[in-house]
This record gives C-alpha cells, structure tokens and sequence, in this order.
C-alpha cells in the first residue's frame, strides 16, 4: 500500500529537478541518505521523482555535483562552547559573518544575489553555478570558521525538507549566480608540494637533545596530518605544546616558529593566519612553562 506523501515534499522535489537538480530521497524527517549510490542515482526525471515522492514524505536531496551547484553552508553555533578560532575578529559570530569578513578581505561584495535557503537551525545554505573549467570538493571550514562548501561527492538537503518539523524554507528565489571568481580562486584545490624531509632546527644528540628532537618532530607531524578544517587548530595545539618548552627555556620563539611555519604552509594554511596562530599558541603556552629535566625525571 502506498502512503502518500506530503504533496509539498513531492512539489518541491519536482521542482528541484525542474531546475535540473538531481534529487535523491532523504530519510523522512532527517538528513541522511534514504538510497545507497545517492549520487549516482540522484535524478531529474519527473516520472522517477514522482514514483519516489509517493511511496513515502522522503526529505529531499539535491547531489550538488551532477547538478552542477556549489552550495555554501554558513552555519551558526550549536552550543556555548562552539566559538571562533583564536585570532578572530569580534564582529563575527556565525558563518554569515565570517564570509563578510573574507568578501571584505578580498575588496568583493557580499555574495547575496543568489538562490537561498534558510535552514532549520538559523543557518544560510547559498547556492552558485559551479565553475565548467575546474572540479571543486566539498570542504569543511576552509574559507573559514562555520563555512562549509558542498560540491562533487556531496549534497545538500533541499527546500522543502522538514527537520523536527521546521522547514528549509527559500528566501531569495533567484537563479543561482556564478560562483564569484574569488571564491573560486580560495577553493581550488593547490597542488601539493612535493613532501619535504622533517626538518628540525636542533642538531644536539645527547638524550636531551633526542627528547626536544623528538617533541618538536611530533608537532610539526600533528600539523602535517591535520584533516581539513582541523588544521589551524591543529597547529594551535602544536604552538601550545612548543610553547611550553620556550617558557621552560629549553627551545626559542625562533626555533619553534621556524618549525611549524612550513608544516602549516604545506599543509595549506594562509601564510598570514599562520604566523598569527603560531604567536597565539606561543603565548598560551607561557604560561605553563615546561623543562626536559622534569619530565623525563618523572
């Protein structure tokens, strides 16, 4: 026996594919995957949405990377200790604002003209034509904190779909603009430099010198392997720990700056929030200064 859905979840379906959107049913009520090879099953066929869309009140997927969509998720907090990285300015509070401080950064407006969705929790979902002569990723606090972009291999949950009984609602129903060229140029992948050796500024091979070698090897490899969008704070908890041992006067500000600037650079973190990240990691360590005697004495 069919259930019949919602008509409004089968008509925002069908009107996602009328855009050329390919959609794919979601969990009802949810935001995870109803099908398995969601993106390669995701459609534009009325017949198929329609078939789907009454069998059950399924949330609606649109897989961003056939539908030719990069879609940018501002988000807002989830809770009180979800704040921004060290370093940033005062005025940003969410994602939204984070991307007015990027746009500012880069002399570009505020990316607004384009279709908008508002999202159950306060967020923004921004919706651009993907660029034709180069193939964007999703990525998770790239351009910044509470930024998010879906591209090829992800999806994002349409207009239409109900968490917890409140909707994405459109808020700005234009067609979606081009990417703005700036945003392309920040979120192309760089090709990765060739792997440098692990280079450490500290020569001295007594045991004492192996210990500083040893620590300061292990955070410049904690920054290396820092998933996206862990990076930077990765490399604040590298600069913390160095930190400690500049307070306990075993190494200098130098050493450790020399160090992780290019683990943070070939990791690609920009040269500017790096050097900023590493001095505020700098001066949190101080203040729990920490020495080799002690440790390797406990």
């Amino acid at each position: 026996m069919h259930h019949h859905a919602p008509r409004p979840l089968l008509n925002a379906a069908l009107a996602a594919a009328e855009r050329g959107w390919h959609v794919f049913p979601l969990l009802p009520g949810a935001k995870q995957p109803a099908i398995r090879s969601w993106e390669s099953r995701a459609t534009t066929s009325p017949r198929r949405v329609r078939r789907c869309w009454t069998m059950a009140p399924y949330n609606i997927g649109i897989a961003t990377g056939p539908s030719c969509l990069i879609v940018v998720d501002l988000d807002v907090p989830k809770h009180r200790a979800d704040v921004p990285p060290a370093g940033t300015p005062a005025s940003v509070t969410d994602g939204a604002d984070a991307l007015a401080v990027l746009a500012e950064a880069y002399a570009a407006p505020y990316p607004t003209d384009t279709y908008t969705v508002h999202t159950p929790t306060g967020g923004t979902h921004l919706y651009f034509t993907a660029p034709a002569d180069v193939e964007l990723r999703n990525t998770a606090a790239t351009l910044g904190w509470k930024i998010d972009t879906r591209a090829h291999g992800g999806y994002v949950v349409a207009a239409g779909s109900t968490i917890n009984g409140r909707p994405y609602n459109v808020v700005h129903d234009a067609p979606p603009a081009p990417l703005p060229q700036w945003l392309v140029t920040l979120l192309t992948p760089k090709p990765l430099p060739p792997q440098a050796p692990l280079t450490v500024p500290l020569l001295a091979e007594d045991r004492h010198g192996r210990y500083l070698n040893a620590a300061v090897r292990a955070e410049i490899r904690r920054v290396r392997t820092a998933h996206p969008g862990q990076r930077n704070n990765a490399l604040y908890i590298a600069a913390v720990a160095l930190g400690q041992l500049v307070a306990g006067g075993e190494l200098t500000k130098t050493e450790v700056t020399n160090s992780l600037t290019p683990a943070a650079l070939h990791a690609g973190l920009p040269e500017r929030d790096t050097h900023r990240t590493i001095a505020s990691g700098l001066r949190a360590g101080a203040k729990k200064p920490r020495s080799i005697e002690r440790r390797t004495a406990a």
